[in-house]
């Protein structure tokens, strides 16, 4: 028997399960786009191919716009949070004001630990 949670998470909307399907795919394109673009800056001679960022990107859009469907308030939620952080870090450090490796480094551990943390916690209201 699993203990109620009494952390408040966010309002949670109704999605049709097709939605879910299409999200589980652009999920895939989403992580073998971020694959290489981490590659691009954790190997020197490697130049990030344009087709993978825009991938990376706009399959990242797409998943927050889906995964907003359904969890009605995910920009004040841990996962919505942390993916503005993501974005400005990523910035940062595409631009030069953070060390790129280190940071894009950080940024796909960080990602990787919020999106496997267990719904009570990932979609914890933090605002």
């Amino acid at each position: 028997m699993e203990k109620k949670r009494s952390a408040q998470t966010g309002r949670i909307g109704n999605r049709p399960y097709w939605v879910l399907n299409i999200a589980n795919v652009v999920r895939g394109i989403h992580q073998v786009g971020g694959a290489v673009f981490l590659t691009s800056f954790l190997i020197n001679d490697f130049d990030l191919p344009r087709l993978y960022s825009v991938m990376v990107f706009s399959s990242g859009l797409l998943l927050f716009f889906l995964e907003g469907m359904r969890h009605r308030q995910i920009i004040r939620e841990l996962s919505g949070l942390s993916t503005m952080v993501k974005l400005l870090l990523l910035g940062a450090a595409c631009h030069g004001y953070l060390p790129p490796a280190p940071t894009v480094l950080i940024v796909f551990f960080a990602a990787s630990m919020v999106s496997h943390a267990p719904k009570y916690i990932r979609h914890r209201l933090i605002l």
